[in-house]
C-alpha cells in the first residue's frame, strides 16, 4: 500500500475592496431607522456632536424659562389663610359677618321683592325730618339696613373689608358703636339744616319728606376709625384718597345730603382715633 497523499485545493477568495457593502438592517415599525456609525469614530452618537455645557436643550424639557414651579402645601395653605383675613367670617368677626349677611337679604328682596312693598319700606326707613321727628329711633336704625344701589354699588365692596378690618382690631361692639355714631351724627348734621331752611321759607315743606337711606355715613365713620390704626404713610395716604372722592361729590353736588354728610361722618370717625388707638389689639381667631 501506498503512503496516504493529501492535496491541498485552493479556494479563491476576492479582494476586500470588491465584497458587497453589508445589508442594513430593517427599521423598527414604530421608530426611526438607526443612523450608521461614520467611519473612525466610537459610535454613531458621536455623529450627535457634544452635549451643551449648560445641560439639556431648553425647549426639550421642563428646565426652561417657562417651567411651572409647584407650589408647596404650606405656601397654598398660608396664602389662602391670608386671603381670608380680609373677609368677614361668623367667628373672627360675627358683627361684620351678621351684618353683610342682613345687607345682602334686604338687597335681594329689594332687587326681586314686590316694587310696591319696596317702595313702602323704602320710606318708611327714610332718615327725613318727617319721620326723625316723631320715630327717631326706629328711623335710625332701619335706614342702615339699606344699601343705596344695592350689593353690586361701590359702598359695599369697600364696606365688606373696611368694617371687618376695624373689628379684628377693636372687637365687634366698638365697631358697632363708631359705625353707629357716625351714621347718628352725620343724619342729624344734614337734616337739621334742611329744617330750618323748611321753617326759614327758603326750602319747600316737600324736602322735610326726602328720600333718604343707606350705610355711607356709618361706612365713612369706620373709614375714618380705620386709619387711626394704619402706619402714618398708609393713613395719610388713604385719608387723602378719600378727601379728593368726597372733595368730587362736593363740586359736582349731585345728592346734597350726601356730598356734605360724608365728609362729616368721616371727621367722626377720625374724631374716634384715641379710643381706638387705647383698645387693645384682639387675638386672631380664623
Amino acid at each position: 500500500m501506498h503512503p496516504l497523499e493529501t492535496h491541498t485545493i485552493p479556494v479563491a477568495v476576492p479582494p476586500l475592496d470588491v465584497l458587497p457593502p453589508p445589508r442594513p438592517e430593517p427599521a423598527p415599525a414604530n421608530g426611526p431607522a438607526p443612523q450608521a456609525a461614520s467611519p473612525g469614530l466610537p459610535g454613531a452618537m458621536d455623529t450627535l456632536g457634544p452635549a451643551p455645557a449648560g445641560g439639556p436643550d431648553p425647549g426639550s424639557g421642563p428646565t426652561g424659562a417657562s417651567a411651572c414651579v409647584p407650589l408647596s402645601a404650606p405656601a397654598v395653605r398660608a396664602a389662602l389663610l391670608s386671603a381670608g383675613r380680609l373677609l368677614p367670617s361668623p367667628r373672627s368677626t360675627p358683627f361684620a359677618f351678621g351684618y353683610v349677611v342682613l345687607l345682602l337679604a334686604t338687597s335681594l328682596f329689594s332687587e326681586y321683592g314686590d316694587p310696591d312693598t319696596v317702595s313702602a319700606l323704602l320710606r318708611g326707613s327714610s332718615t327725613d325730618v318727617a319721620h326723625l321727628s316723631t320715630t327717631p329711633v326706629l328711623t335710625i336704625f332701619a335706614s342702615a339696613l339699606w344699601i343705596a344701589g344695592g350689593m353690586a354699588s361701590p359702598y359695599a365692596m369697600v364696606f365688606l373689608f373696611v368694617l371687618a378690618a376695624l373689628e379684628r382690631r377693636i372687637g365687634g361692639w366698638r365697631t358697632a358703636g363708631v359705625f353707629l355714631l357716625g351714621h347718628v351724627v352725620a343724619t342729624l348734621a344734614t337734616e337739621g339744616p334742611v329744617a330750618l331752611s323748611v321753617l326759614a321759607g327758603h326750602l319747600p315743606e316737600s324736602s322735610l319728606h326726602r328720600l333718604d337711606y343707606g350705610i355711607s355715613f356709618g361706612l365713612m365713620a369706620t373709614v375714618g376709625a380705620l386709619t387711626g390704626l394704619l402706619a402714618p404713610f398708609s393713613r395719610w395716604t388713604a385719608l387723602a384718597v378719600v378727601g379728593v372722592l368726597l372733595v368730587q361729590d362736593l363740586v359736582e353736588m349731585v345728592e346734597p345730603l350726601a356730598a356734605w354728610g360724608h365728609p362729616v361722618a368721616l371727621l367722626v370717625g377720625v374724631a374716634c382715633w384715641p379710643a381706638v388707638r387705647r383698645v387693645r389689639v384682639l387675638p386672631y381667631r380664623p
